[in-house]
């Protein structure tokens, strides 16, 4: 096999990235520099595939997420690594995750914070997703005018789901710029606690009314679901399903899900999971590629079953245990960079990242530090690598390769290569040395 040499353009320390320079990375993906030489060779069978279809990337923004009260200079910061290839697409909820409630009473809207996220969608230059959760109140069961928060992930009674479907339909006419939605989240509320199993009858009810109910008034809108939780269990639990590996075993109650929506729901323009690497029982994978394998084995009996494109509407990417997770982990950045190559390779066709602003509440990584503090706003580990292969697995012609001898894997491009060393033990290629969890970003030499 033809050695292809890596030019290396930075290797992330095992502290923070803030980029090659130092400070916020420039627009645009990272690029070689031309006093580079040293080169990374990939020497041996890296079992290189091509991924069979393009991959977009994209973040979800949750309760925090360069708000209008954040310190300006840290607001900045984030605001400018998010325009800088941060997000293909950029996915806010309907109610609820840093958006009020849009209709407090029947016929009463109030688009006031929705119309802000919106408005940073478009100033960022992502694609607008809207994710159609959570429900006002009175569609629930509250009174007219109140919000109860502690409520919010309660589902619509079934006599208020064609309610739901027309504020659905209402929003995407309010916000043209809107060319995708996600119905509900997680099915939350849409348990049945008699049977011990997800109430997917009652979920694909109000899948279909809010599928009809958009496609009247937008039929560009692209429309997916169940937007299903695909939960890990420990080996020799009950309803364990017969998906299973070195990650642990699928709960067979979250396929149910899926099975029922593709065989009941009234049309679809893409399926949508969720899931993490560890397990309800608290393991988590002995490495990050290992835990990556899960992404891979979902998405390959989802193609066992539908030809719909796969949208991973979350993702949680555990690093193993006795490293340091968080978001400005390097650790936390490798494992969600081997989740992704796993998707990649398998034909994920959207990977939507839950939280992209850093925040303590949540041990995994983020694209910038928490901008609700000054001096916040700054690029982690994960920044430099996610903004390259932004629009590179948008194009749909990257490679993903494993090295055949040591804990490497490598993105590799028409103009360039990413290689992420996927252990926490420093490794030597060539005359190269990329250390612990660390990452090296370049350009193949011709």
């Amino acid at each position: 096999m033809r050695v292809r040499p890596l030019a290396v353009l930075c290797a992330v320390l095992a502290v923070a990235l803030t980029a090659c320079s130092g400070g916020t990375p420039a627009p645009g993906p990272a690029t070689p520099s031309d006093g580079a030489q040293h080169a990374i060779p990939f020497d041996g069978n890296w079992n290189w595939v091509r991924q069979p279809n393009k991959t977009e990337l994209g973040v979800t923004h949750t309760q925090d997420s360069l708000n209008a009260d954040e310190p300006d200079a840290a607001r900045a910061g984030g605001q400018a690594i998010l325009a800088a290839n941060g997000a293909a697409w950029q996915n806010v909820h309907l109610m609820g995750f840093g958006t009020l409630n849009p209709e407090p009473a029947p016929g009463q809207f109030d688009w006031s914070s929705l119309d802000t996220r919106m408005a940073l969608v478009k100033d960022t230059g992502g694609k607008a997703m809207l994710t159609l959760c959570c429900s006002p109140d009175w569609m629930k069961g509250g009174p007219n005018g109140a919000t109860d928060w502690d409520k919010l992930e309660k589902a619509p009674d079934p006599a208020h789901f064609q309610d739901f479907a027309k504020l659905a339909a209402a929003a995407v006419q309010r916000y043209p710029q809107v060319q995708r939605v996600l119905v509900w989240n997680e099915l939350k509320g849409f348990y049945n606690d008699d049977q011990n199993r997800w109430d997917y009858e009652g979920y694909t009810q109000l899948y279909n009314a809010v599928f009809q109910a958009i496609k009247a008034v937008r039929p560009d809108v692209q429309i997916g679901g169940p937007y299903a939780v695909i939960t890990s269990m420990d080996p020799g639990q009950p309803d364990s399903s017969s998906l299973q590996g070195d990650w642990g075993v699928v709960d067979q109650r979250s396929l149910d899900i899926v099975d029922y929506w593709l065989a009941n729901n009234v049309g679809a323009d893409f399926v949508a999971v969720d899931g993490g690497t560890g397990t309800q029982q608290k393991t988590h994978p002995s490495s990050v590629e290992e835990g990556a394998e899960k992404y891979a084995a979902v998405d390959n009996w989802i193609k066992q079953r539908t030809k719909l494109p796969i949208w991973w509407a979350e993702y949680y990417s555990d690093a193993p245990d006795g490293t340091n997770p968080g978001p400005s982990s390097p650790e936390s950045a490798a494992a969600e960079l081997a989740g992704i190559a796993a998707m990649s390779r398998t034909g994920t066709a959207g990977a939507l990242k839950w939280g992209p602003q850093g925040s303590d509440s949540l041990r995994y990584s983020a694209l910038w530090t928490d901008s609700t503090q000054p001096g916040g706003g700054k690029p982690t580990p994960l920044t430099s690598p996610w903004q390259w292969l932004v629009p590179r697995l948008g194009q749909g012609n990257v490679e993903i390769g494993h090295s055949p001898t040591q804990s490497l894997l490598a993105f590799r491009a028409p103009d360039g290569a990413l290689v992420v060393n996927t252990s926490g033990k420093p490794v030597t290629v060539g005359s190269t040395a990329i250390p612990s969890w660390g990452v090296a970003l370049g350009a193949r030499q011709t």
